[in-house]
């Protein structure tokens, strides 16, 4: 871990919160319980972002299926584990083992069938599946697969103790993990000790929201307790967001650059039009959505 200590950016001012998010328990793959933060009816207000889905349990039952074989069309998607061990594999030839803090980046472009099965029988899974959406160019590219380990992501302190972890994006100089041109989402994991205040410049255009997933902080005044999501303001005068945690807190700061495009979703497949939804279940049901030729 890079422990060189990073002085702050100058946020002049900050983006308030515009709204917080409970998120809603549910249960996907083969009956693992989680929490879709980001739903579908804030896929427009949250472009390019479709869904943020957060799992955490030391109860096996809510675990151990894990997700076989499925489909996907149209999107990237991002896990990041906090603790647990779980297996990918797909059609397109990839594998990979994602252990704690570690990332795996995988876009579905044209159609991939993957799994992610747990590799463990107890103890605690916890970690986030956040899916960003592809521009209609991009939606038939090749499928891509990167995996991560807790050591190969970009970390660093500030000056204020507070530890990132720059998935994706930039962060106070240091490039994340994954960059893309066209969405340009920077995804972080902080972690804030009592007294902290973190500083991040955000570009006025692009949408933002923070997730809390231990403690509370506080953004333009407003609380944000653990297991809400904040909805940052577009306000055109504001340069970035400060979070300031008055106790120990972790929390993920999420932002991206909007496509501005239609989205048709259904289930696994994210397209710009319903003809292409159809396109995507006839090539799942004839056997060439995850054919890699």
């Amino acid at each position: 871990m890079n422990t060189t200590i990073i002085n702050q950016p100058n946020v002049e001012t900050s983006r308030t919160v515009e709204q917080l998010v409970a998120g809603q328990a549910t249960s996907d793959g083969a009956g693992v319980k989680l929490t879709r933060v980001l739903t579908q009816n804030l896929q427009h207000r949250l472009d390019p972002f479709l869904m943020l889905d957060a799992f955490g349990s030391d109860q096996p039952d809510d675990y151990i299926a894990g997700f076989p074989d499925h489909p996907h069309r149209g999107f990237e998607t991002i896990t990041y584990m906090i603790a647990g061990r779980m297996l990918h594999r797909d059609s397109a030839g990839h594998e990979g083992l994602l252990e704690n803090g570690g990332v795996q980046w995988m876009t579905a472009g044209k159609g991939v069938i993957h799994s992610e099965i747990p590799q463990q029988e107890e103890g605690v899974m916890e970690g986030f599946q956040l899916w960003l959406n592809l521009s209609k160019r991009d939606k038939m590219n090749t499928p891509w697969y990167r995996d991560f380990k807790a050591t190969d992501l970009p970390k660093f302190v500030t000056e204020e103790g507070v530890a990132v972890t720059v998935i994706a994006g930039e962060s106070h100089g240091v490039g994340g993990a994954v960059t893309r041109d066209t969405t340009q989402p920077n995804y972080l994991d902080l972690h804030l000790p009592a007294g902290a205040r973190f500083a991040q410049q955000l570009p006025a255009g692009h949408n933002a929201f923070v997730y809390v997933y231990r403690g509370e902080v506080r953004i333009g005044g407003k609380a944000v307790p653990a297991m809400r999501m904040a909805i940052l303001a577009n306000d055109a005068q504001a340069d970035g967001v400060v979070i300031e945690a008055s106790a120990d807190a972790r929390v993920l700061l999420v932002s991206g650059q909007p496509l501005k495009e239609p989205i048709v979703q259904y289930g696994p497949f994210v397209m710009n039009t319903q003809d292409e939804i159809y396109q995507a279940l006839s090539d799942f049901r004839d056997g060439r959505l995850g054919e890699t030729a």
